[in-house]
């Protein structure tokens, strides 16, 4: 071990190691993705097993270790007692973290992104939306340089004040015209949800009640993600199907 150090993060997900230990991963405010290793968490008599569980927001001290750290002590931030108490919340919770571990690196410390889902399950934990996980999914694609073009066809350019936007393909940058179109149908129902949520309008694109609409940009945010992770994303199973 090379060092003592504290920092804060949230448990991505866990698994067991030997009887009585467990590998947390973890994304850290301040040192990215770490792995570590939490020493007899599955005792009875733990004193932080209960603070290790996976959407967990916790302050920590740890070790670093060549290949994986050891947390000495673990301080709760936040407990997320009503996602973890609603079924729903959880498979939402559980979307957003598959999504965060796929993205983080190991050690590349990224504050935006461990901010950006330190609200989104604050956000989670006081109310459900039908969005609030497509819109974590366009937040993230933005964070990593794949947002979407939304004001002008992606491939001739023409701005949408003189085209109608009629499809939307990630593989050519976002929404596109009439004679330029591939992929998915894009109703102006959508475009206008999506301009919200990557424009300034979060707050109010979550209030949105479930619809027609809200399940386009769902299916839309999953099918970009997987398209950008290239990989299918396990813990989302129909977004638009879980209202």
């Amino acid at each position: 071990m090379t060092g003592l150090y504290r920092d804060q993060g949230v448990v991505l997900r866990t698994y067991r190691l030997g009887e009585a230990d467990r590998i947390v991963v973890l994304l850290t405010s301040g040192h990215g993705k770490v792995r570590a290793v939490a020493k007899g968490v599955r005792k009875t008599k733990s004193r932080f097993g209960s603070r290790l569980e996976p959407t967990s927001n916790v302050s920590l001290l740890m070790y670093e270790g060549r290949e994986l750290d050891i947390v000495s002590q673990a301080e709760s931030i936040d407990h997320f007692r009503p996602i973890r108490d609603d079924l729903a919340r959880v498979s939402d919770a559980m979307a957003l973290l598959e999504a965060v571990d796929q993205v983080a690196q190991e050690r590349e410390a990224n504050l935006p992104l461990y901010q950006m889902l330190v609200g989104a399950l604050r956000a989670l934990a006081e109310r459900r939306s039908p969005l609030l996980v497509p819109a974590f999914f366009w937040k993230l694609l933005s964070l990593e340089g794949a947002g979407p073009l939304l004001e002008q066809c992606a491939r001739c350019g023409l701005p949408a004040t003189s085209v109608e936007l009629v499809a939307f393909d990630l593989g050519e940058g976002g929404a596109l015209c009439p004679t330029c179109r591939t992929g998915p149908s894009l109703s102006p129902e959508a475009l206008m949800l999506l301009r919200a949520i990557l424009g300034g309008g979060l707050a109010q694109a979550l209030l949105v009640p479930p619809s027609a609409s809200t399940a386009e940009v769902a299916a839309l945010a999953t099918r970009s993600l997987e398209i950008h992770l290239e990989r299918r994303l396990k813990a989302v199973r129909g977004l638009a199907d879980h209202f």
